[in-house]
């Protein structure tokens, strides 16, 4: 297997990374509005899959970017859009939303670091990108999952 030399993570990325919590954190905000509350949950819902989406995405340039990446690799990089589209689903058909389906996202968005840690065990990542990825997961996931608390606790099936 050949190991591409490591990149330093550009002081850039770590500021957007981190602006890119913001939009989560509006959502949040934005709960304690009667008038906004479901628009909140239901744009904080969108983004959470959107980003967890992008992620796979990211996975995948990874993985199709390094010779000999293991297969697993690109069945975890199009997970996040399959998890992201069946939470979807239930809104469509009208059933129990979003809730549910925002701790979905929000678990799956919190464990995501154990993909990037077992990525880095055949794939070269840029220095500081776990860590970046760690903060980043547990703050959007830890957003996540107050709306979640918040669709849950508030309107109850």
């Amino acid at each position: 297997m050949t190991r591409l030399d490591p990149i330093n993570l550009q002081t850039s990325a770590r500021w957007l990374g981190l602006a890119g919590l913001l939009p989560q954190l509006l959502a949040v905000l934005l709960l304690t509005d009667p008038e906004l509350r479901w628009t909140a949950i239901a744009a904080g819902f969108g983004y959470a899959a959107l980003i967890f989406s992008f992620l796979g995405g990211v996975w995948w340039g990874m993985a199709i970017a390094t010779p000999g990446a293991p297969k697993w690799a690109y069945a975890a990089a199009v997970m996040p859009s399959l998890i992201g589209f069946g939470a979807y689903l239930p809104w469509i058909f009208g059933w129990t939303w979003p809730g549910p389906q925002l701790l979905v996202i929000s678990v799956a968005l919190l464990l995501s670091p154990f993909v990037d840690h077992r990525l880095a065990h055949s794939i070269a990542l840029p220095e500081g990108w776990l860590g970046l990825r760690r903060t980043l997961s547990l703050g959007l996931g830890s957003l996540t999952a107050i709306l979640a608390a918040s669709a849950i606790l508030l309107d109850p099936a």
